[in-house]
């Protein structure tokens, strides 16, 4: 879908199209971390163990990551309104095969499934915001967008806790499903295409080598906890390898006009930055994610509706903020919200350092709606100065490398903490500690590890601008940087 420049839209309206796109990016992100209280749950009724319970989740940020790549040639294959259509319709046969799966393997199955409508719809969504967004408004337009990128892994695990409490896992899938078909039905009514498709080949060998690149790397580092270290090493570095041969190959494919993603969009200075700070931030919130709730419920034995109670007002701080942060972004640039977001990451991370048995909640909740903050403040400004870095024939592409990125954060993140915190706590009985007194220990270094690669971030914040360089103030793209032939 290569899209022609939209002419500048109004200050008080946002377009339509994007406003039916972030509704439908909610409800499909919101399905990344609605699984996690369910853990016990899914435990008891299929049978399974802990880590392999993790893989309902760890399975869809993989599969979102291999399959994102793939979205910057599908966005130029098709229009607007097919790219919507397909990815609905299959986040709605993986719903449907979730709620009613006799088995953990057919509900993995409908996990990953899910996954791969989930991925084609937040590059459709910046993708759009771009091109048919003036630069003078993409700060406020890109706040709401907030909600569906941030907001709603945020509140997964809210809406999980609620449901939980009255009824199985299985209604977690049931509720979502008419909720989705209706958004389906709206799109579908009310989608204009922007743009128009154009032919292009699909590099198979580069589908298969980042599948298998980026499965490799997240499904190595999350069996260190396993305690055998040869064997997750070396299916990381067999990972990785893949991950470098499909970088040379989408290079090569550049020269052809062909690639599947694009790469010199990593030659925009400030692109790189930002990707590489959305990338660490979004490791942190999800490491974040995985510990509280695993803290609150095994330690301190809260419900998953009082565990769902207490991180709500997080995410609720979060969504609230999100058009504000980006009127704010319009009117003063980036440098004055990313700064300050990314020493509040870093601040409330270190402050879960200390969590304890008898630590109040209203500091947990204190510490919480901090890190939310800070991290609504850092998303907005990020995601629009990154991919307004770009000349628009780049967009698609961008978007997508972002989102994979994103994803392979999430899931390195959700397997890194899960793996210190299991080898700290290991550690602590081997050496006669109490298990409770360990897993605490376990999680302070899980959370410490992260503060420290939040630290990453403000050193990355401080090398933003306030404003993107490739764009003057009337919201026109500058000549490109790079030469697109």
């Amino acid at each position: 879908m290569i899209a022609e420049p939209a002419a500048p839209q109004s200050r008080t309206r946002t377009p339509l199209v994007v406003r039916v796109l972030v509704l439908a990016t909610f409800v499909v992100i919101l399905n990344e971390t609605i699984m996690m209280n369910a853990i016990p749950r899914l435990m008891t009724d299929l049978d399974v163990t802990e880590r392999a319970a993790q893989w309902v989740s760890t399975a869809f940020m993989l599969t979102m990551a291999a399959v994102i790549p793939t979205t910057g040639w599908f966005l130029h294959r098709v229009s607007t309104r097919t790219a919507y259509a397909v990815a609905m319709g299959v986040f709605l046969t993986g719903t449907a095969l979730s709620a009613a799966a006799p088995t953990f393997a057919v509900l993995l199955i409908g996990r990953i499934i899910q996954a791969f409508g989930t991925a084609v719809m937040m590059p459709l969504l910046m993708t759009t915001l771009m091109t048919v967004v003036a630069e003078r408004d993409r700060g406020r337009v890109m706040g709401q967008v907030t909600l569906a990128i941030s907001v709603a892994p945020a509140m997964g695990p809210v809406v999980s806790g609620l449901v939980l409490q009255v009824a199985s896992w299985r209604w977690l899938f049931v509720l979502v499903l008419p909720i989705a078909g209706v958004v389906t039905w709206l799109g579908l009514r009310r989608l204009e295409n922007v743009g128009e498709p154009e032919k292009s080949e699909l590099d198979w060998i580069g589908v298969v080598l980042s599948g298998l690149g980026f499965g490799g790397l997240v499904f190595g580092l999350s069996h260190f906890e396993s305690g055998n270290y040869a064997e997750p090493a070396l299916i990381a570095a067999a990972g990785a390898a893949l991950v470098a041969a499909f970088v040379f190959r989408q290079i090569r494919r550049q020269r052809t006009g062909s690639p599947l993603l694009d790469l010199r969009v990593l030659l925009h200075r400030n692109y790189t930055i930002a990707l590489g700070l959305m990338a660490v931030a979004f490791l942190a919130m999800m490491g974040s994610m995985i510990l509280l709730p695993l803290y609150l419920q095994n330690l301190r034995e809260l419900s998953p509706l009082a565990t769902g109670l207490l991180v709500m007002p997080g995410g609720l701080a979060m969504g609230l903020l999100g058009p504000v942060v980006g009127r704010l972004f319009d009117r003063f640039g980036g440098r004055v919200l990313v700064i300050p977001g990314a020493i509040g990451i870093a601040a409330a991370l270190a402050g879960f350092t200390q969590i304890s048995m008898t630590m109040p909640y209203w500091q947990l909740l204190a510490l919480h709606i901090l890190l939310m903050v800070a991290l609504a403040a850092t998303f907005t400004p990020v995601f629009t100065l990154g991919l307004g870095a770009l000349p628009q024939p780049l967009y698609s592409h961008g978007s997508s490398l972002l989102g994979t990125l994103q994803q392979v954060a999430a899931a390195f993140g959700t397997a890194l903490v899960v793996t210190v915190m299991s080898a700290r706590s290991t550690g602590l009985v081997a050496d006669g500690v109490a298990a409770e007194t360990a897993q605490l220990g376990g999680m302070r270094l899980a959370f410490a590890v992260v503060a420290v690669l939040s630290v990453g971030v403000i050193a990355m914040a401080a090398l933003l601008p306030a404003r993107s360089e490739t764009e003057d103030e009337s919201g026109e793209l500058d000549e490109p940087v790079l030469a697109m032939h």
